[in-house]
């Protein structure tokens, strides 16, 4: 005992607060993982009030009981006062739930059963949902002849029969008195008569045990049925028939000529009968269904579990709102089986069940995350909503992983791009992530339908004709190569001098036809030109070799022959490698006013 001592106090003296540690919480284990957890088993009826529906002492009345004397002398009747204003000869209901013990002897009596009904109720409310094993009563007086247990699992609302006890089942409650339970009929109640023997003939006791006989109570946590026959709410027994005195070997001649205001003496009138309880227990454990270790009273006063496992409600019996990636389960000893949380990458406050995905999913997970934010869609919210993409220099779950689409208005196919990489949909000849530019090839025009389009790629060689043979471009073009000035003499000898934008271009033949709108028209031999859209004919030999160098989308000056010195004549305008092809400059607009005042005056013949 010494050494006990000391090793106690060393350790107190090391840990100063082991006495303040708060006990490990039951509901999980040493490494913080999820288990089944149980409140303790109890006496549910103690201090619960039973409602009864037969009471003695109102007024005060006399009853008498037969007690067994022992040692083989015969039993002996006593008779006593019952007041319910007398606290020392009340007999009232609290007696049925308070402590029990030899020294605190008190029973529930009801009415003398010779005026009153013999149909005498006791009902307890136990406040809320218990799994029970056993219901018991003590009596205080002979057990009756016949009695049926009830319980209720919606606090009293309805009622269904439990057990059944008579001498005479089939003909008190429509039961035969031998019946076999099997998986079928688990929940049936059964009739016995197996309490009936006349001794003791007082101080009896009544057990009815909720699981024996039962098949699947070796296997309850795997038996729903089962689960819900121990559920009650509310217990209730009716005492249908009491001992009759004739049965209790003392007849109407039994008399000792007692005085009638002794309550110890023998009378000679006809003995009394009723039914009396000293305790009534009802055994079990408030339902948690495997998620709580205790029951505790909510600021109503009603006993409610302290849930774990991610699990709410009077039962923990659904799961927290956002934890329904699986469906709540009861706990048994191999699983848990805690609710788990929705996984929204924190875009979604609300989630609901799907069993059909939790089924595709390999019984994992089911849960639909509602109401994503931040631009967040999907199941989990785990990708991009249309018009938005994902930033990847963000996690998933930042507030800021999706980024608008920002696809150009004239150069993209739609506004929505790929949600994880941000492309947008370019039209032909377009390319970028926001489709703001022309491809390789491509060069811009001035159309919406299609902004860029394409450059035609041509081989100098394969264009000239075989009859002039160009040693190469630069001899090709030396002509008016080094001389892309205007002055009056050019002016003069070219047959037209007009302003034009480029704005597209397509082959036909050997020959390269612009489409080209004029803006402004400074001379014109010949047919008259008029502003507006027109084409520009020019050979690939000359295209080839970039005399003249055309750009769409630009403005140029061309000056040139009606027939591009080809001899070929074509509707529209012909450029080729004598033309002039200058990109526009706006301070010509004057020099070109001047050369056409110049013309009218006959100054064309004189240069």
């Amino acid at each position: 005992m010494v050494t006990s001592f000391l090793s106690a106090s060393t350790h107190s003296a090391a840990n100063p607060f082991a006495g303040q540690q708060t006990p490990p919480d039951p509901c999980y284990d040493d490494t913080g993982a999820a288990r089944r957890c149980i409140p303790e088993f109890i006496n549910a009826a103690f201090g619960k009030e039973v409602a009864v529906s037969s009471i003695c002492g109102r007024p005060p009345s006399r009853s008498c009981s037969v007690v067994e004397r022992g040692d083989d002398r015969p039993s002996v009747r006593t008779c006593q006062i019952c007041d319910a204003t007398d606290p020392r000869r009340a007999h009232p209901a609290s007696y049925l739930t308070d402590l029990n013990s030899a020294h605190n002897l008190t029973c529930w009596q009801s009415e003398n059963l010779n005026t009153s009904p013999h149909n005498v109720t006791l009902t307890l409310s136990l406040g809320k949902k218990f799994e029970i094993t056993y219901v018991s009563l003590q009596f205080c007086s002979p057990r009756p002849e016949s009695l049926a247990i009830y319980k209720s699992m919606d606090y009293g609302k309805t009622w269904m029969p439990y057990q059944y006890y008579s001498s005479q089942c089939r003909r008190m409650y429509n039961r035969p008195n031998k019946a076999t339970i099997t998986k079928q009929n688990e929940q049936e109640a059964l009739c016995t008569d197996g309490h009936t023997d006349l001794y003791p003939l007082s101080g009896g006791l009544i057990a009815f045990s909720t699981l024996d006989g039962r098949p699947s109570g070796k296997d309850f946590d795997n038996s729903p049925v089962l689960q819900d026959w121990v559920t009650v709410t509310d217990i209730r027994v009716v005492f249908s028939r009491p001992q009759l005195p004739r049965e209790l070997g003392l007849g109407a001649g039994s008399n000792s000529g007692g005085r009638d205001d002794d309550p110890t003496a023998v009378t000679s009138t006809l003995p009394t009968y009723f039914y009396a309880v000293g305790d009534f227990q009802v055994g079990g454990r408030c339902k948690c269904n495997g998620h709580g270790s205790r029951c505790l009273k909510d600021k109503e006063g009603k006993l409610v579990c302290d849930c774990k496992h991610n699990t709410e409600g009077p039962e923990c019996d659904r799961c927290k709102p956002f934890h329904y990636d699986r469906p709540w389960q009861r706990a048994n000893a191999r699983e848990a089986n805690e609710c788990l949380p929705c996984n929204c990458n924190l875009h979604a406050r609300r989630c609901r069940f799907n069993m059909e995905l939790y089924k595709l999913s390999g019984r994992k997970s089911g849960g639909v995350c509602m109401n994503c934010r931040h631009n967040t869609a999907g199941r989990h919210c785990h990708y991009c909503k249309e018009g938005f993409y994902r930033d990847m220099a963000r996690p998933i779950t930042h507030r800021r992983a999706c980024k608008a689409c920002d696809c150009h208005p004239v150069g993209a196919a739609g506004k929505t791009c790929n949600q994880t990489t941000g492309q947008c949909p370019c039209k032909d000849g377009v390319t970028g992530i926001t489709c703001n530019r022309c491809a390789k090839g491509y060069q811009q025009s001035r159309s919406p339908v299609a902004p860029c389009i394409k450059i035609p790629v041509v081989n100098p060689t394969a264009v000239v004709s075989s009859t002039e043979e160009p040693a190469d471009c630069e001899s090709y073009c030396k002509p008016v190569k080094g001389n892309l000035k205007i002055n009056m003499k050019k002016y003069c000898k070219k047959d037209y001098a007009v302003q034009v934008n480029v704005l597209d271009m397509e082959t036909v033949g050997d020959w390269a036809k612009f489409s080209v709108n004029v803006v402004s028209v400074y001379k014109s031999r010949g047919d008259p030109l008029k502003r507006g859209d027109n084409i520009l004919w020019v050979h690939m030999k000359d295209l080839a070799c970039k005399c003249p160098k055309i750009q769409m989308s630009k403005r140029f000056l061309v000056m040139g022959g009606s027939d591009g010195g080809t001899g070929t004549a074509r509707l529209g305008l012909m450029a080729d490698k004598n033309s002039l092809v200058i990109q526009w400059r706006d301070v010509w607009t004057r020099r070109l006013r001047k050369f056409q005042r110049k013309e009218k005056k006959g100054k064309c013949s004189k240069a």
